[in-house]
């Protein structure tokens, strides 16, 4: 590709035409200032383009607009620092030919360079934050491996550990407290006091669900008073799992967001394994194992309701309500330099304007029912739906819930049972580790088209193991197949569905579709747990076993359908991916990557080449965007004439 011409300081790149209408110009609504020939429907995009809406607009003009910007949002102090990145943001490969007042001096230029040779070089209050919304996440999974151990003590105790269906119903549906208390209440309180406090406040109030009744659990003498106390343990794990994703994402950079959100999963999966080890530890405490069981979990909300205080705001957050300058006082605190922040503020800025003009303002039960009637937020919906459900399809939960069950079942004593649960939760945290890097490169995508093979055979072998006859060898490969499972699941729809959904939506229907999709999640975990006890006696282990395998095939089909890449891409450019028509996106799948993958990996033809979905607007040309089986040309930002092609091998 031949060298893009220098950006003067007095004219622009290429054919770009003069505007004789400046916009952004003083008495003018600082709009996006393109030709309604290159406009791109954000409710339909036939063409399947990811536009900068930065991209083609003069230089002179747009240095209006900039001054205009910070005059109305109270940063003309920084009107400097705010053209050159309105420029760095424009043309993000060629901030090293800026000309004239505005050109880089070598500090900034550094920090661009670093944004992608040294990607992990962040500043201390980025990996704070991410910290706290990792203790946050171990507070999540440690809740849920409570029941875990305590499953096979305090039935009894409580008197419903009976046949009777009275009796499986009660266990059942205390077991699923939390997830009733998130599905019904918190998950919907999200989007309301997320609008009143932010996101620092949600997870502060959040916190505190997550630590009194908890300790109230561990006291509780009747399954009604456990079951009142686990309610209300679910609204602060609803509000968390609802706002925390989003606060990651939020404030993470595009080239390695998906490694920073996912850790959300991936210290979720840390507090499981840490529940199993202290459920394994407490095992001999005698009559009050299983109370120590139900109340440890309080413990990571401690730290969470600390740090929170110590962590920025999200800067969207400030920027949805209209407090730029708080906006930019939290986002020098995200990134390196002065310059990342002006161009990112201004580059979010310009797309929220478009998200505007598409979305308007609107008030809470109109933005529930938008989820479903406006376009690009209905796909968006659709596609998190789908990855949140697949999480309850794919029977991780029938493990996580009863683990010591299935393996008491299968043949060995309590504690045996109890130390075979730590080993599924050890293989869960440990295989999640994978997915910092390959969640980034492979993409989300890429991730669950190829987990979810694995993770139906072999989950339907753990259950034809279980008709083995009793002994060792039967303990032992049940084992093995359900370690085998776990360690597939926690690099694919471990990590993918809470970073997905924080990312599909506008920041206008961030919290109540981020809302939707963990209710959409926590209510069919209820309905497993509640169902799984009459499952297991109606079918058996292995049929029980069989039937999540068939499920995890369904969620392949969807999720094959369904479900755009969003790697390496801004929240804002996801409006134009999220444009394209279900239709479509479908029909390309049918068309294109079915004959492509069948060609490239059953035939072997390594010269069968897949025609890319998207196409994503530079300065330079389009250069190709692929939406297959993982395999595309994603544009290497501020990298001159490079693009990569990333498959499900690497780079091809």
């Amino acid at each position: 590709m031949p060298d893009s011409p220098t950006i003067s300081d007095t004219g622009t790149t290429g054919n770009e035409k003069l505007s004789s209408k400046p916009k952004g110009a003083t008495g003018h609504h600082l709009e996006k200032g393109r030709s309604a020939d290159d406009h791109v429907d954000l409710n339909a995009n036939l063409e399947a383009r990811i536009k900068n809406p930065l991209e083609g607009i003069p230089r002179d003009q747009l240095m209006r607009r900039v001054e205009a910007f910070c005059e109305e949002k109270g940063l003309a102090q920084h009107v400097q620092l705010f053209r050159k990145g309105a420029l760095v943001a424009q043309n993000p490969d060629d901030y090293d030919r800026i000309e004239g007042t505005e050109a880089l001096d070598e500090a900034e230029k550094k920090a661009l360079r670093d944004e992608v040779e040294h990607k992990w070089r962040l500043p201390t209050k980025l990996f704070l934050t991410i910290a706290t919304c990792s203790i946050g996440a171990a507070v999540q999974g440690w809740d849920q491996t409570g029941t875990n151990g305590a499953n096979i003590f305090f039935p009894d105790i409580y008197g419903i550990g009976g046949t009777s269906t009275r009796d499986k119903l009660l266990l059942g549906l205390v077991n699923a407290g939390p997830y009733l208390g998130s599905a019904l209440c918190g998950c919907w309180l999200s989007d309301p006091i997320n609008n009143l406090w932010g996101r620092r406040g949600v997870i502060f109030f959040s916190a505190h669900f997550c630590l009194w009744p908890v300790i109230g659990s561990a006291f509780c003498h009747t399954w009604w008073e456990q079951l009142i106390c686990r309610l209300f343990m679910g609204v602060g794990m609803g509000v968390k799992a609802s706002t925390v994703p989003i606060y990651a994402a939020e404030n993470s950079p595009a080239s390695i967001r998906g490694a920073l959100v996912m850790s959300w999963q991936m210290w979720t999966a840390f507090g499981i394994m840490l529940g199993t080890a202290f459920n394994l530890a407490v095992w001999s405490a005698g009559d009050i194992n299983w109370r120590l069981m139900l109340g440890a979990p309080f413990i990571p909300a401690v730290p969470l309701l600390v740090l929170i205080y110590f962590c920025p705001e999200s800067p969207r957050w400030y920027m949805k309500k209209n407090r730029y300058g708080k906006a930019w006082d939290a986002m020098i605190r995200l990134r390196n330099h002065p310059i990342q922040v002006a161009r990112d503020i201004f580059y979010i800025h310009s797309q929220l304007e478009l998200e505007e003009q598409l979305l308007r303002n609107s008030w809470y039960f109109q933005r529930m029912a938008e989820l479903f009637t406006i376009p690009r937020v209905r796909r968006a919906t659709l596609a998190a739906f789908t990855v949140m459900i697949a999480q309850q399809m794919c029977g991780i939960n029938i493990i996580a819930f009863y683990s010591t069950t299935i393996f008491k079942d299968a043949g060995q004593d309590d504690y045996q049972a109890l130390l075979a649960s730590f080993g599924f939760g050890l293989v869960n945290w440990l295989f999640a580790f994978p997915a910092f890097w390959t969640i980034d490169t492979f993409g989300r995508r890429s991730l669950l088209l190829f987990t979810f093979p694995q993770m139906t055979w072999t989950l339907l072998a753990a259950g034809l193991c279980t008709l083995l006859e009793q002994g060792t060898a039967r303990t032992a490969l049940v084992a093995l197949f359900v370690y085998l499972f776990a360690a597939f699941y926690s690099p694919g729809e471990g990590p993918v569905p809470f970073t997905y959904s924080a990312e599909v939506f506008p920041l206008s229907h961030r919290e109540v579709g981020m809302g939707f999709s963990v209710a959409t999640c926590l209510f069919w975990a209820a309905v497993l747990g509640m169902t799984f006890p009459f499952l297991l006696e109606s079918l058996g282990t292995v049929g029980a076993f069989g039937l999540y395998a068939g499920f995890n095939a369904l969620a392949l089909v969807m999720i094959f359908f369904w479900v755009p890449e969003t790697k390496q891409k801004t929240l804002e450019e996801l409006d134009y991916v999220f444009a394209v028509p279900t239709r479509k996106f479908a029909g390309y799948q049918v068309r294109h990557v079915l004959p492509w993958w069948f060609k490239r990996w059953v035939l072997w033809r390594r010269e069968a080449k897949l025609r890319p979905l998207y196409t994503m607007d530079h300065h330079q040309g389009r250069v190709g965007g692929g939406e297959g089986w993982g395999v595309g040309r994603i544009p290497c930002r501020r990298r001159r004439g490079r693009s990569r092609v990333v498959g499900l091998g690497g780079r091809l």
